[in-house]
């Protein structure tokens, strides 16, 4: 049965949040709409050939998580992106809209994509290209601007120190101050109107070793500044700011293999990292995003691929929530597509994950595009 005939029944009950938060925004200039894929996988490796996921790679789904279960939620069905992506290393939401930026596709690992979604009218936009493509770019939205930082020009791997920032009322990037030390699959977050670049990975390409780095952008100087490190040196982190915190969650230690649930919030009056509840299911790739005052973790991937087969492989579709009153996880209603590298937002009511591979590892790219809500 369609996908769409199975979830879009709730979609129009979802657009209603959205659409009302939307309806009094003014967005300028106007960018051009985007058709959505009509094919919803893709492989890379065959230059961006249409793909159907076979029964061995479906069997790589899990959603079973061990935390407490709490209020279901439910997911339904938005317009899928314009091509299958994967690989943008998250994505960022500014007046209602989310960015998306760089990633896999097309038969290419470099892309200098940049789409724009917007939940009122349920499509997708091209906006401004990246300067120069890459994929696992670190990006954050702050005062009517998107931030892109860094990124792998290979396939996860060779590093770059590039950093831009985009103008959303001009449609426009710029360069700004580069990265001190270049690194890929960073997570970046904004504090007191201070970006902060954290964890990721490094060269050289055949050593690809994830790092600690903790380095704040002052967009008033337009310079970098180090702070303490993680804890652990690790990339593919899910990372948000609330309360004055930094929490940074999952990630793996140079490869899925070696996925943690590991939990650490930083205290910026102390330059100081202590830890929380870990994550019940360690995964890497995995989307997090703030949503009714509480961190909504979703997909991610995990598992071994040594020399070119996959085993123990498993693409996450669990959806977990902490709540930093409490120090505590629960679990909801599971993705309907599981994926990781996805790109993940909150936009008023409602929760949109967009994209990410289908399989483990980047060989599949997905454009399916769901949304989930407690409402």
């Amino acid at each position: 049965m369609d996908r769409r005939h199975l979830l879009g029944a709730g979609a129009a009950l979802l657009a209603g949040p959205a659409l009302a938060q939307s309806a009094h925004q003014h967005h300028a200039p106007a960018l051009r709409p985007l058709p959505s894929s009509p094919q919803p996988f893709a492989n890379v490796f065959q230059g961006g050939a249409p793909h159907h996921i076979t029964p061995q790679q479906e069997a790589q789904r899990v959603t079973a998580s061990p935390a407490p279960a709490g209020p279901p939620g439910r997911w339904v069905t938005r317009a899928d992106m314009p091509i299958p992506r994967s690989e943008m290393a998250w994505a960022t939401a500014w007046n209602g809209r989310m960015h998306v930026v760089g990633g896999y596709g097309e038969g290419q690992f470099n892309r200098a994509y940049h789409t724009v979604y917007d939940p009122a009218s349920d499509r997708w936009y091209d906006a401004a290209p990246l300067p120069r493509g890459a994929n696992h770019v670190a990006v954050v939205a702050d005062a009517g601007r998107v931030y892109a930082l860094g990124g792998f020009i290979e396939q996860n791997r060779l590093c770059d120190d590039h950093a831009y920032v985009y103008d959303v009322a001009a449609d426009r990037w710029r360069e700004i101050a580069r990265l001190p030390r270049p690194r890929g699959a960073a997570a970046a977050t904004m504090l007191e109107g201070k970006l902060h670049l954290i964890g990721g990975a490094t060269d050289p390409a055949d050593e690809r070793a994830s790092i600690a780095w903790h380095e704040v952008y002052d967009p008033a100087t337009d310079r970098w500044e180090r702070r303490r490190p993680l804890p652990a040196g690790r990339d593919h982190v899910g990372c948000v700011t609330y309360n004055g915190l930094i929490h940074v969650i999952g990630g793996r230690f140079n490869t899925f293999q070696f996925n943690t649930d590991q939990h650490h919030v930083y205290l910026p009056a102390r330059d100081f990292w202590e830890e929380r509840a870990p994550l019940p299911t360690p995964r890497s790739g995995h989307g997090m995003v703030i949503y009714r005052d509480r961190f909504f973790c979703m997909g991610g991937e995990g598992g071994i691929i040594e020399r070119g087969v996959a085993r123990d492989a498993k693409v996450f579709g669990q959806m977990e929530s902490y709540d930093p009153g409490t120090n505590t996880w629960q679990s909801h209603a599971p993705m309907p597509t599981p994926r990781h590298a996805v790109a993940a937002v909150t936009i008023g009511d409602a929760i949109y994950v967009a994209g990410g591979g289908a399989v483990l590892g980047g060989m599949v790219q997905s454009a399916v595009h769901e949304a989930f809500t407690l409402s």
